[in-house]
C-alpha cells in the first residue's frame, strides 16, 4: 500500500514539477481578478483595465454586468459638449459673426490613460524563486520521510 502511494507521489511529481519550471514568471491569470462579497453577489475587479462587474446567480450559472462608470461618463459628456461647441463656433464663424468669450480656443481634455500591467521586479522574482526553493525542499524531505517509513515497514 505505501509503495503504490510512494510511487504515486514519485509520479506527480516527475510530471508537475517540469511543467512548473517552463512556466515563466509572469502575473498568472488567476491573480487577474479580485472578487469582493457583496448582498447580491459579488464585486469582480479587473487587475488589467480596472474594470468593475458586479456577478450575480442567475437561473443557469452566473452573470457579470459592468458597472458604469462615473468618471467615464463625464468624461464622454465633457466630450460631446466639446464637440458641439466646436460645431457652434464653426456655424458663427460661417456666417461672419464674432465668437463670445475668450478669443482663443479652450484647451480640449486629453482622454485618460489606461492601466498598464506592471512586469515583476527582480526582487519579486527573487522572492518567487525562494519559495519555490523552499517547496521544493520540503518535498524532497516529504519523499525521503516517506521512503524511510516504507523502508522501516517491509
Amino acid at each position: 500500500m505505501l509503495r503504490t502511494i510512494f510511487s504515486a507521489l514519485a509520479v506527480a511529481a516527475s510530471m508537475i514539477l517540469p511543467a512548473a519550471a517552463q512556466c515563466p514568471p509572469a502575473q498568472a491569470d488567476d491573480d487577474r481578478y479580485t472578487f469582493s462579497r457583496i448582498d447580491e453577489g459579488y464585486l469582480r475587479l479587473d487587475g488589467r483595465t480596472g474594470e468593475v462587474t458586479i456577478c450575480t446567480r442567475k437561473l443557469v450559472g452566473w452573470a457579470c454586468q459592468l458597472v458604469p462608470d462615473e468618471r467615464a461618463a463625464l468624461e464622454a459628456e465633457i466630450a460631446r459638449i466639446q464637440g458641439e461647441n466646436a460645431a457652434l463656433k464653426k456655424e458663427l464663424l460661417a456666417h461672419n459673426l464674432p465668437l463670445p468669450g475668450p478669443s482663443s480656443p479652450q484647451p480640449t481634455v486629453p482622454p485618460p490613460e489606461k492601466p498598464h500591467p506592471q512586469m515583476p521586479g527582480q526582487a519579486e522574482v527573487n522572492k518567487l524563486i525562494a519559495i519555490m526553493d523552499q517547496l521544493w525542499r520540503r518535498f524532497v524531505d516529504l519523499v525521503w520521510t516517506l521512503q524511510r517509513e516504507i523502508l522501516k515497514h517491509t
